[in-house]
């Protein structure tokens, strides 16, 4: 989900996760609505000038659980989180970022 929504202005990768049908999307939409909502109350940036900059999943802790089986025996369910990062960023600060990855690459 967040290959989907990585690079795009806020507005429209919200839209894009509102109406996605896989699973993931509403706890993406919700750590982006909440990053934009920082950018917002925290910097005073303008909603319609933000833009995803970066946007990242990494594996969280699991929780081990056990399930009962036959015979006395116990089998090990893992139950697998992930930590979900979205930065948002305004538009102009977006473009010289990767103007200037593209020069350090040439």
């Amino acid at each position: 989900m967040v290959d989907l929504i990585r690079g795009l202005p806020a507005e429209e990768a919200q839209a894009v996760l509102r109406f996605a049908p896989q699973a993931a999307s509403g706890p993406v939409g919700k750590v982006l609505a909440s990053a934009i909502a920082n950018a917002e109350h925290n910097d005073k940036l303008d909603r319609e000038t933000l833009v995803v900059s970066r946007a990242w999943v990494d594996e969280g802790p699991t929780l081990k659980r056990i399930r009962p089986r036959g015979f006395g025996r116990a089998f090990r369910v893992n139950k697998r989180t992930s930590h979900i990062t979205v930065e948002v960023a305004p538009r102009d600060t977006v473009g010289a970022a990767s103007a200037k990855r593209k020069e350090r690459t040439r």
